[in-house]
């Protein structure tokens, strides 16, 4: 099944086009490009049909001979550029001249790579070599870009590239303008060993001792896996708003629509971990997984009552002992709050986002602020050994 052409570009013997549903392609194409990735085709339905506010979902796609060889969902939305600023006088001073002029720096945005996947992977089906990667990337960006214009999307960008990219890749990116803003690393921590006592003789001699002492509370909560929500569901959803309330970083504000349809869509590779005192739900987590790979899709908590409990590092500890019953060989828990995760034996794989502005002269004047703008939480990490303050405990993880 072929994406309708909303908009289409021809390259000799390539046919890209954007849907504007992942309806309209065929589930078995789409998950080829996207081997053992647990948030693919139906991760990405659940996402489109959530009815998150302020985003309209998209999906570049290129065809060769009736294929699809190469593909990467977008999105369009108007994008506050301070999103990513840190807490302070110039974020302060931004939002009192928005109460003047309500779109001061926003622009309509039109992105590739997704508000609510951990990485901008850029999918190619199996057959396809890196030596044709650029030619099918090139069509993509470039149909891409005929559809953002069409949108009247000013500013363009990638986001949450996995880097390093290939060459081929770079090289396009930099030919259409491209400028790197900086992105988040995805902290994953690899299950290469057999059992908790062998994870817990790597940590460092003050790690092991903290978490000791955190997780001597683990008998008093009662955790329960389940594969629906249920009348759970507006606990769920008060703890979720309670701790993004708590986020210094906010872009998509998600529905329930989203949680019970991840877990609904999903079945075997998704399940909510619900922490429970006294029958009381303090925190619940939900997760979704492949094969080999547990990815930490959000964990939110009663911050009051759940923090004499250490729920966020039971939650860690809780994953890493599912990932070794099921023979998984990666846990990835996501983005942010890197100094507890790099203690914790995380390694870091690099990001990067990408952006450019239609205007030439506006994409100078960016690129020259987009040091202030661009997204680091990973200074500081080479302190990770130092004690972890509470504050990690009221961690909701972006997407």
């Amino acid at each position: 099944m072929v994406a309708s052409p909303v908009a289409a570009a021809r390259t000799p013997g390539l046919d890209a086009r954007v849907a504007t549903s992942i309806t309209e392609i065929h589930r078995d194409d789409w998950d080829q490009c996207f081997p053992g990735e647990p948030e693919a085709y139906d991760y990405l339905l659940t996402v489109e049909k959530a009815g998150i506010a302020g985003f309209d979902f998209c999906y570049a796609t290129v065809y060769e001979g009736g294929y699809l060889v190469a593909a990467m969902p977008g999105f369009i939305t108007r994008y506050a550029l301070d999103t990513t600023l840190e807490p302070g006088r110039i974020r302060d001073a931004i939002a009192k001249l928005r109460r003047i002029w309500p779109g001061f720096l926003t622009l309509p945005l039109a992105c590739l790579g997704s508000p609510c996947t951990e990485t901008g992977n850029i999918g190619f089906h199996p057959s396809v070599g890196e030596a044709r990667q650029e030619a099918l990337f090139e069509a993509l960006l470039n149909c891409f870009e005929t559809f953002a214009k069409s949108r009247k999307c000013v500013l363009g960008a990638l986001k949450d590239v996995p880097q390093p990219v290939a060459p081929g890749i770079e090289r396009t990116i930099q030919a259409h303008g491209y400028a790197p803003l900086g992105g988040m690393p995805t902290a994953w921590l690899p299950i290469d060993f057999p059992d908790m006592d062998t994870y817990f003789a790597r940590l460092s001699s003050g790690t092991r001792k903290d978490m000791r002492r955190k997780l001597k509370a683990r008998d008093k909560v009662r955790v329960e896996y389940q594969t629906e929500l249920g009348d759970y569901l507006p606990r769920v959803m008060e703890l979720y708003h309670d701790t993004r309330s708590r986020s210094d970083w906010q872009f998509e504000e998600l529905t329930p629509a989203y949680f019970e349809g991840i877990l609904k869509s999903m079945p075997g590779r998704s399940f909510c971990a619900m922490y429970f005192v006294n029958d009381q739900l303090l925190a619940a987590n939900l997760l979704v997984h492949s094969e080999h790979t547990l990815i930490d899709k959000f964990f939110c908590m009663d911050e009051t009552a759940g923090r004499p409990y250490n729920l966020y590092y039971l939650s860690w500890f809780e994953n890493i002992g599912y990932c070794l019953k099921h023979g998984m060989t990666r846990y990835q828990s996501g983005q942010a709050y890197y100094t507890n995760k790099v203690r914790l034996g995380s390694q870091l794989t690099p990001n990067e986002m990408y952006f450019r502005h239609r205007n030439p002269f506006l994409q100078r004047l960016l690129r020259a602020i987009s040091p202030f703008f661009a997204a680091d939480e990973t200074a500081g990490v080479d302190k990770a050994e130092a004690k972890s303050g509470e504050a990690v405990s009221a961690e909701v993880k972006p997407a």
